[in-house]
């Protein structure tokens, strides 16, 4: 490379060869890796072919008295009813339907672990943890420290479950309660000019240049906005190295989707100054802080949509959304991950993973996170067999590092100003220059500590407090 600059824009591509030199076999044994992974990932497919096509959804009486499928999609939208018979219903039927089949479920994911573990000792890792973090270049403490982290902060947890139940007035919250939104239902409309005003008036925090190529987005059809027959459901960005990147999304005009538009317009930015920097070689970011950059957007759009609001209900809306948040990406995702590991774990140690065990650690996990305010109902032991996470091995936990990495930024940027600007933004233009936990370094997090998730945390306790008071 001395002799020849040329061959720098291979440099960090090389770099990353060397690294997993040890974990690289002989030209043999990869190609023999290699056509054994089409039987591996029978497992995979078969899961989501029994989930997603042969199972038949089962029918619940709605709230205006009409029967409906309660697919995967409605399944957590009948959870938010107000009414209790609906979310009971719905939540026993649904699940009736995953332990009529849990052997083969478990019999799948104990496949899928299996398969996990079999490559990791092939490519000379002690656990299947360990192969599945470094793959992103990331060490595993900052796996182990997430779920410490959130273990030694259950407490904010704890309070919030609490809280919820005192807000909904009922003798006893079960596990179909804790999606209904605890101020009742936000009808606000949203339209699609509005949330674009909104999001464009809370990013001005990150300056002039990334406003200006947010507000090109809107303006020249880098979205696809609204539902279209045949269209997948969810929300996506993509990029292309040539061009600017893409937004698919189906704006519902509430609170919801204009967060959603705020997060995917997030990653869309990234895509976009980390190309607009660095080679093809060096633009494609790791996975690990691909979540950083669209979490980030959504707080400051939360930031100032509290800011901007005197209505109390309004803002009661917002905070019990934010706190839904760290429910569902800290807690939830990072109970996930530890399931996750404990499972892989016993697999490695030689334990099966039979569908009453699979049960039993998760209804345990259950009842440590969410604490004795709320009746752990028998039903949610079966929950895991219906996460198709759980076969992206050892995915989830960077939902919840990710969330919590950009709650630490977005509260630097809002109290340092510029010099935390800049270094996000530098942040954004790195590409996979440097190794994710380095390039979070210099933005100002250090996720190979405990202090990011503990002081998100902290703030999900201050939450709490305020619908305390805007409730009381």
């Amino acid at each position: 490379m001395e002799e020849t600059p040329e061959l720098c824009k291979y440099k960090v591509t090389i770099d990353e060869l060397r690294r997993m030199k040890p974990h690289t076999l002989s030209p043999e044994m990869e190609g023999l890796l290699a056509s054994s992974q089409e039987m591996a990932s029978a497992v995979e497919k078969s899961f989501s072919l029994l989930s997603d096509a042969d199972f038949e959804n089962p029918t619940v009486r709605d709230a205006s008295g009409e029967m409906v499928k309660v697919s995967s999609g409605r399944f957590i939208p009948m959870l938010e009813s107000q009414d209790v018979r609906v979310r009971k219903e719905t939540f026993e039927a649904y699940y009736a339907r995953y332990e009529q089949y849990k052997n083969t479920f478990a019999s799948l994911y104990d496949g899928k672990a299996k398969a996990n573990f079999f490559y990791a000792k092939a490519r000379n890792y002690n656990s299947s943890m360990e192969a599945a973090v470094d793959a992103n270049h990331v060490p595993k403490e900052v796996y182990y420290n997430l779920i410490e982290a959130v273990h030694e902060n259950m407490h904010y947890m704890h309070e919030y479950v609490s809280l919820r139940k005192k807000l909904m007035g009922v003798d006893e919250l079960h596990m179909y309660d804790v999606y209904v939104p605890v101020v009742g239902d936000d009808t606000e409309h949203i339209t699609y000019g509005q949330a674009q005003e909104e999001i464009v008036n809370a990013l001005q925090v990150l300056g002039e240049d990334y406003v200006n190529v947010l507000k090109e987005g809107f303006a020249n059809r880098w979205i696809d906005k609204y539902e279209n027959e045949g269209k997948r459901s969810g929300a996506y960005s993509d990029d292309c190295y040539s061009v600017h990147p893409y937004v698919l999304m189906n704006y519902q005009y509430n609170l919801d989707s204009e967060f959603t538009l705020a997060h995917e317009m997030g990653h869309a930015l990234h895509s976009y100054f980390s190309s607009k920097r660095n080679n093809i070689f060096d633009s494609d970011y790791k996975i690990f802080v691909a979540e950083v950059a669209s979490t980030c957007n959504e707080a400051l759009l939360m930031d100032y949509l509290r800011k901007h609001t005197t209505d109390k209900k309004k803002k009661a809306h917002l905070v019990n959304y934010f706190m839904q948040q760290f429910r569902s990406t800290l807690y939830r995702q990072t109970m996930f991950a530890e399931f996750e590991l404990l499972t892989h774990q016993m697999v490695e140690k030689g334990e099966a993973l039979t569908a009453e065990a699979l049960k039993k650690l998760y209804y345990e996990l259950n009842v440590q996170y969410y604490g004795e305010d709320v009746v752990v109902d028998p039903e949610i032991a079966i929950e895991w067999a219906r996460i198709p996470h759980f076969y992206y091995n050892f995915y989830v936990y960077q939902y919840a590092t990710s969330f919590a990495a950009s709650m630490a930024l977005s509260k630097k940027i809002l109290e340092e100003g510029k010099p935390a600007v800049d270094r996000y933004l530098n942040f954004l233009s790195s590409g996979c220059t440097k190794p994710p936990i380095e390039l979070l370094k210099d933005a100002g997090v250090d996720m190979t500590t405990k202090e990011p998730i503990c002081e998100a945390l902290k703030t999900f306790g201050a939450l709490i407090q305020e619908m305390e008071e805007l409730l009381a």
